[in-house]
């Protein structure tokens, strides 16, 4: 089984900001999956379908951010998921993109995104994939914290959306060709015509934004 693992905080408040992009590609994959998360397991809302053949499963924890880690532990201490390092992908919000960016890797550390940190902890390897999703940097003097925690402008609706369906046919290539082809395919640009995928220049693992949030 692959697990895919969106990150965010629950709840009415958070819904449909940037620091809940992972749940936004969760939700995004369950729809085009047709993969409901019906069930309430493993401290989050969880859905297991099929997807080319391969089984999956779906897990937004609702335990807050900087406490993901345990839903994560529970899911795969129950789930029949071989190994972090191929079947597990943890996909979760970085303002160092830019909207529409997406960087997938097959292991490092957690940048300072506390999410991802505790997930580490939790499962006990750095070595899992990841996805960061490209929220962008809050403008002129514009605090982190209300940058991460604030749902994105009209403006954004197109791009926000085009980013989600490139995340989710990264997570589908994830699920069916592994962490390697994902990279190949989807680290480069969107509009890099020019560059070989998965050839352009590496930023930082992520920010110390991972902090913000309950």
């Amino acid at each position: 089984m692959k697990l895919i693992v969106g990150l965010g905080n629950p709840g009415r408040r958070y819904r449909g900001t940037r620091h809940n992009a992972g749940f936004g590609v969760v939700d995004c994959l369950a729809s085009r999956w047709e993969v409901p998360l019906a069930q309430s397991r493993f401290d989050g809302r969880f859905g297991r379908g099929r997807v080319r053949g391969i089984e999956v499963g779906l897990l937004e924890p609702q335990t807050f951010m900087n406490d993901s880690g345990r839903a994560v532990a529970a899911a795969l201490g129950s789930l029949p998921v071989e190994a972090v390092a191929t079947d597990l992908l943890v996909v979760y919000d970085d303002i160092d993109l830019p909207l529409g960016r997406l960087r997938l890797r097959p292991g490092g550390g957690d940048g300072g995104h506390l999410g991802l940190r505790d997930v580490i902890a939790s499962v006990g390897t750095e070595e899992l994939p990841r996805l960061r999703f490209g929220v962008g940097r809050p403008r002129g003097l514009e605090d982190t914290t209300l940058h991460v925690l604030r749902e994105f402008s009209q403006s954004e609706a197109e791009p926000l959306a085009q980013a989600l369906c490139r995340a989710c046919a990264a997570v589908e290539s994830f699920v069916a060709e592994g962490i390697v082809a994902a990279m190949d395919r989807f680290n480069a640009s969107p509009s890099a015509k020019d560059s070989p995928p998965g050839r352009e220049e590496e930023s930082g693992e992520g920010t110390p934004e991972g902090s913000i949030g309950p």
